[in-house]
This record gives C-alpha cells, structure tokens and sequence, in this order.
C-alpha cells in the first residue's frame, strides 16, 4: 500500500533530515564537502538532505511498497540512499526540530532505500528568505521510500545553482 503525507518543514542550517526514529541519527561529521557538493549526508540511520533555502520547504512523503519509476526528468536535483529503519518507524524532520514531535511512518524494519526529488529550486534561490512566503517560490522536496536491499548513495540528477563550484 502507498502512503502519501504532505509537510511544511524548517529547513534551518539548509537540511532536512529523514532517520530511523528509533537511534540518534547523528550526522555531525557526514557533512564532508563531498555530501554538501551532493546534498545529501549518509549515516547508517540518518540522511541529511541539503536544501537551497533556509527557510520553510514544502515536503512530500510517500512511502511505497516497491522501487518507484524514474521520473527524474521532472525534478532539479534526485538522489538516494540506503537507510537502515531498525523497528520499522521512520521520522522526517527540520534539522533543529524537536525529534518526539516529528512526522513519522511506518516502513517495513530493515533496509529501505530513499529517493529524494527536489525541485523548484531556481526560484526558491531567487526568492531567498522570502521564497516560502508563495507556493510558486516555495522549494519542493519529495521523498520516497520503499523496501531494499543496502546500496551505496548515487546523484541521479545534479543540480547546482550559479556561482557553485563543483569537482563532481
């Protein structure tokens, strides 16, 4: 069965974070210049997800039960990883938010793997602190997640905004 839930999340520091709501999910020392190049930190239980904005993203959540199809093509930057949800209880959340008041989901306990599709991206940077202030300025993120097998992180789609300097 697939789950779809819509949030309104803080982006504060520019990320968001999805984790296995059952450990700390600590990220601290993931953020490598590589993972803030890419967008995305990876621990065993935790992902970081870099935002362009520092403010209020819209984020959808769904949550599936089998890869979805590659729609990339509609979105400005994609991404996955792998992530271990040991009891089954996914959170998703602002960075600073307060972890018992975080959105969670039910997925099954083990590995699951996560797209993030993140979108509208241009205008957002362009709106700046203002961009949560309009549906047509307000970045748009949308994670998906379903049941998989371990596989290492993979940039399915790059972007980057003008101004950035990337190896990759």
């Amino acid at each position: 069965m697939t789950t779809t839930t819509e949030l309104t999340l803080f982006a504060d520091y520019f990320q968001i974070h999805v984790s296995d709501a059952d450990s700390d999910g600590d990220l601290s020392d993931a953020w490598t210049d590589q993972a803030v190049a890419d967008h995305l930190a990876v621990v065993q239980d935790a992902l970081g997800i870099g935002t362009a904005v520092n403010v209020n993203v819209s984020v959808t959540v769904v949550v599936l039960p089998q890869e979805p199809s590659d729609d990339s093509s509609e979105f400005d930057h994609v991404v996955e990883a792998s992530l271990d949800v040991s009891l089954g209880r996914l959170m998703v959340l602002g960075c600073t938010d307060y972890a018992p008041d975080a959105a969670t989901f039910e997925v099954l306990p083990g590995w699951n793997r996560v797209r993030v599709s993140r979108g509208n991206l241009a205008r957002a940077v362009q709106a700046d602190i203002d961009s949560d202030e309009s549906p047509e300025t307000t970045e748009k993120i949308r994670i998906q997640v379903w049941p998989a097998p371990e596989f290492p992180a993979k940039i399915i789609k790059r972007w980057s905004q003008p101004g950035d300097e990337l190896d990759a």
